[in-house]
């Protein structure tokens, strides 16, 4: 793919933000060819750094999977910004850049001197983007958190998990890798085209609970035209049945391990669908009873419809009955681990992840681009930075500093 133009080249991106929300937005831009610097500070590490899995028998900042999926293709610059230099030099940055990013609290914002006031002061073409957790206005604006925290504010918890049991959650922070870092991708996206076309830049807030919210659209639907507030449901759907998750044979014979355990998900919405079923489970003298002949029937007696399905899969394997099913019509996927999911015929076909050499971690899997596009496809151009790793580069580069300013900074602790 070299010498392929990709979408964003030549736009530059100040990454002056952490943990998720902010650094996968920030990754996006630098797949599709914006020259990213992530900022970082040894004062107070990026958590994201310490956060599991690690590479094999390793340790220390620089091998967390976790962190080095979201941070691919982008150079590292270690700057205490809690001091009046790390400040300044943080403004010679934001001069340089096209594009500012942060989910720091509004306080820590301020705190820096990194408010867009002071930012279009110095760049009046910059989009500066911020992404705080409630917004810059409100009583809550100083509220800290993240996407575990988001997702019992913004309504998600009430509706997960079963009935008559704990709310569970989503089970992943689902805010962070998903909506909050799309909806910002896709504000930047557009005030560049509104500065191409105008030559004006322009300030964007985020604020991640609103950001959040929106999925739940329906369920608020529900309550204001309705009245009703809609409870946790397991994995059942209002107008859909069977719509579950029913046990397999497990991988190896008499195993009960997590990871060895085979699931497969089976949804029917249409009286159709559902005879397909029974006509792939060879017409059970059960399966015929009239009151499963119609949708509202089977969802009146859905416990004893997922017994009976769920005695049919029990010895069966996960993904010949999918294929099986996807051949009839039914709607039906195999329940994949982390494992299964690289292995995938379907994803190594099309090349979706993508393996980099680390030079701490070593050879890895990483995300792939989000979406190919065929005149100017994105790309994994390098792995995730060490901490630390370009700050001579970005301070002689992008910077303009000398060998001496350099030194003189690392020793006052600006430089890191």
């Amino acid at each position: 793919m070299a010498g392929t133009k990709m979408a964003l080249d030549g736009v530059k991106v100040a990454d002056f933000s952490w943990f998720g929300a902010g650094p996968i937005c920030a990754e996006h831009l630098a797949t599709y060819g914006a020259t990213v610097v992530r900022v970082e500070s040894e004062t107070r590490v990026d958590a994201l750094r310490m956060v599991q899995p690690f590479a094999k028998d390793k340790t220390g900042y620089n091998v967390s999977g976790y962190f080095n999926n979201y941070n691919a293709g982008k150079l590292d610059l270690t700057l205490n910004l809690n001091t009046e230099k790390g400040q300044e030099l943080a403004c010679r940055l934001v001069g340089w850049a096209d594009v500012f990013l942060t989910n720091f609290t509004p306080r820590v914002v301020e705190r820096w001197g990194l408010t867009y006031d002071k930012l279009s002061a110095i760049n009046p073409q910059i989009i500066a983007a911020y992404v705080p957790m409630q917004g810059y206005e409100g009583p809550h604006r100083d509220f800290l958190g993240f996407g575990q925290v988001l997702t019992p504010v913004t309504g998600y918890n009430h509706l997960s998990g079963f009935p008559q049991r704990p709310p569970i959650g989503l089970g992943t922070n689902y805010p962070d890798y998903v909506i909050n870092p799309g909806h910002t991708l896709v504000a930047i996206l557009a005030a560049l085209r509104y500065r191409r076309r105008t030559g004006k830049g322009q300030r964007i807030e985020c604020a991640q609970i609103e950001s959040s919210i929106c999925p739940l659209g329906p369920a608020i639907f529900d309550y204001t035209a309705n009245g009703r507030v809609q409870e946790r449901s397991g994995n059942g759907l209002p107008y859909a049945a069977p719509h579950g998750a029913f046990r397999c044979r497990p991988l190896s014979p008499g195993s009960t391990a997590p990871a060895h355990e085979q699931w497969i998900a089976i949804a029917c919405f249409t009286d159709e669908e559902w005879r397909a079923l029974v006509e792939a489970m060879g017409g059970p003298a059960w399966a015929k009873d009239p009151k499963f002949g119609s949708a509202t029937g089977r969802k009146e007696h859905e416990a004893e419809l997922e017994q009976g399905i769920s005695g049919w899969t029990a010895e069966k394997d996960a993904q010949t009955l999918m294929e099986e099913l996807q051949r009839r019509g039914v709607p039906a996927g195999a329940v994949q681990s982390a494992r299964e999911m690289l292995a995938d015929e379907h994803l190594k076909e099309r090349g979706y992840y993508v393996y980099l050499d680390h030079p701490e971690a070593g050879r890895t899997a990483y995300d792939g681009p989000p979406c190919k596009l065929s005149k100017t496809p994105g790309q994994l151009r390098s792995p995730a930075p060490l901490l630390g790793q370009h700050t001579e580069q970005v301070c002689k580069e992008v910077l303009g500093l000398s060998d001496e300013e350099i030194a003189d900074l690392l020793v006052a602790g600006v430089l890191q």
